[in-house]
């Protein structure tokens, strides 16, 4: 039986040797497929955490209970050494001022500088914002999560258990628009199965965190609503790989995938968004070594 992480490895070679050329909003260019689709069997305890490269998946861990927190704003991932999000404000600091510092430099300004993280530092309305605190027609927040839960436990066979986080009036106001986009999941037999579709996918360096952290997130719903968990399908709209990433594919398809690891969540916090990164746990994670790719911006 093939292994699962050989459903990744043939999507990154199609997508380099026939997706369709494209130019982007970063000016890298990428070569770009359209609907493609993952499925992974979570019944066992493992998530998606690709092994024929090194994934950063602390780093990918505190960016999704940053999400769940409600958080916009970078400084409490760079206080937890993460810098997955720092390029966008980054950018945006240098644009408006015409001031030129280093990733280091501007990160020790919005750690040391309360008032300059919460000017520079904040993305505007992005995931957290949409999942925890959507704003309604009446001024109200509301809380998609929670309600996701209530969902679950009261009304399994809806059609409505779901989350999003394309909130149309709020996209000129984001950092970056969401990539993964929507979320969606179906009660059977016990088992809680999720869907994601995300609108654009960066298959290289996007699509392993992406993995990682919807199975993860099942996991956890899973566990406050009484389930056990199912599968994880992924759907990707416009899933590309940027041009400056031919070694990445190259060396990555060449290796072969190894066990997927166990995801181990050490107890049940009374609320989902009570959880913080000691309460997990990666075990038997055997990957090959991380190829450096540069990001897009």
């Amino acid at each position: 039986m093939p292994h699962p992480e050989s459903q990744y490895l043939d999507l990154l070679v199609r997508a380099w040797e026939t997706g369709a050329p494209r130019t982007d909003r970063t000016g890298v260019g990428t070569r770009a497929l359209f609907g493609e689709t993952l499925r992974f069997d979570l019944a066992d305890g493992t998530v998606p955490l690709l092994t024929t490269k090194r994934i950063a998946w602390k780093a990918a861990l505190r960016e999704l209970l940053w999400f769940l927190s409600g958080e916009t704003n970078i400084r409490p991932l760079v206080e937890q050494g993460v810098h997955l999000w720092t390029d966008w404000p980054m950018a945006a600091h240098a644009r408006a001022t015409g001031e030129t510092l280093t990733r280091d430099a501007f990160e020790a300004r919005i750690l040391g500088d309360e008032a300059f993280a919460a000017r520079w530092g904040d993305l505007g309305p992005v995931y957290g914002k949409q999942w925890r605190r959507w704003t309604g027609p009446d001024g109200q927040p509301i809380d998609q999560i929670a309600a996701l839960l209530t969902g679950l436990r009261t009304d399994p066979g809806s059609r409505r258990l779901l989350f999003t986080g394309w909130n149309v009036a709020d996209l000129p106001r984001m950092a970056l628009p969401p990539c993964h986009m929507t979320y969606q999941y179906f009660v059977e037999g016990g088992r809680l199965h999720g869907l994601l579709f995300q609108r654009s996918c960066d298959i290289g360096l996007g699509l392993p965190f992406n993995l990682f952290e919807a199975a993860v997130l099942i996991h956890l719903l899973a566990r406050h609503t009484g389930l056990a968990p199912g599968t994880l399908t992924w759907m990707g709209g416009d899933t590309h790989v940027y041009e400056n990433h031919g070694h990445l594919v190259a060396t990555q398809s060449a290796r072969e995938p190894r066990a997927f690891p166990h995801l181990c969540i050490a107890a049940a916090r009374p609320d989902i968004d009570d959880y913080v990164f000691e309460d997990f746990a990666i075990e038997g994670y055997d990957p090959h070594p991380g190829i450096a790719a540069p990001v897009a911006v």
